[in-house]
């Protein structure tokens, strides 16, 4: 897929899609994708899985399907846990989990071992009843690995 390629109009979220994005146009990977890990680490969980469901909405039966969901879920699982939802947030890791093994472990360099490693932390804090004192203090991060 054409890095920076915008899909337009794929949804009437799609203005406020382009505003989120267009930082990461011309980049060397898909603006939403990047948009996606920019919202993600703000914690601006609802607003990452707009930015990528338009991506995956344009690719969903493709190669990268499975991988877009599974990101989509984890970030949705997220959103449930700031309206303290722990079982859903759970059923959500668990999906992206799911979907995120059909990759290799560096994907779109993404480590997904870290993924894994994350997905697996947050449930424990679920099981633990912690997942909201650290949802605030210790929110998650994902980063991207370099090309060099």
């Amino acid at each position: 897929m054409d890095p920076g390629l915008y899909f337009p109009c794929v949804s009437k979220k799609s203005p406020h899609i382009a505003t989120r994005i267009e930082s990461f146009v011309g980049q060397d990977l898909d603006a939403h994708y990047l948009g996606y890990f920019d919202c993600f680490n703000r914690q601006l969980f609802y607003e990452a899985h707009d930015v990528l469901e338009e991506l995956w909405l344009a690719d969903r039966r493709g190669a990268d399907g499975d991988f877009y969901k599974a990101l989509i879920q984890l970030a949705g699982a997220f959103v449930h846990l700031q309206k303290s939802r722990p079982g859903p947030a759970t059923a959500l890791f668990n999906l992206s989990e799911k979907y995120l093994g059909r990759y290799p472990a560096l994907h779109h360099r993404l480590d997904l071992a870290e993924v894994r490693a994350l997905i697996a932390a947050w449930r424990e804090r679920i099981a633990a009843s912690q997942a909201q004192q650290f949802l605030k203090t210790l929110p998650p991060k994902l980063a991207l690995r370099s090309t060099r």
